[in-house]
């Protein structure tokens, strides 16, 4: 999984999410409000936490017990933790490899012609490295 920063990062580079079943978020609520939550992660899923489109945008519905001190939070008030195949997806015709090292991996993107490398112990963190690079080229 990748780190609660990168998330953020690509969030703020312009990353968009359509929550879907399955989806890993935490929450990113105003400062003034403490709350051991932002810690927590959780999971789209019908049953417990279910994405609603509503008239002011999509809000995340905590349904039944899940989480006693919310009912919903705004997409805007909630950060996706994108899996390592989501980012790979979303780095479409870009990616080129992945390459296993002793204590790393590598992922190997190639835009306009240049190919750049992005190293982390982490698989899912590579690939979300090289997105962040792309999003940033993309602005």
């Amino acid at each position: 999984m990748i780190s609660r920063e990168l998330a953020v990062a690509l969030r703020e580079t312009g990353l968009i999410w359509h929550p879907a079943s399955g989806d890993r978020f935490a929450l990113d609520l105003p400062d003034e409000i403490e709350l051991e939550a932002e810690a927590d992660i959780f999971t789209v899923s019908e049953m417990t936490i279910e994405a609603r489109t509503t008239p002011s945008g999509t809000d995340l519905a905590f349904n039944g017990t899940t989480e006693w001190a919310l009912d919903a939070v705004q997409l805007s008030e909630a950060v996706w933790l994108p899996r390592e195949d989501q980012l790979r997806e979303l780095l479409r015709g870009t990616f080129r490899t992945l390459q296993r090292l002793p204590d790393a991996f590598v992922v190997e993107i190639e835009i306009t012609g240049e190919r750049m490398r992005f190293e982390h112990p982490e698989p899912a963190e590579a690939y979300g490295r090289a997105l962040l690079a792309l999003l940033r080229r993309a602005r």
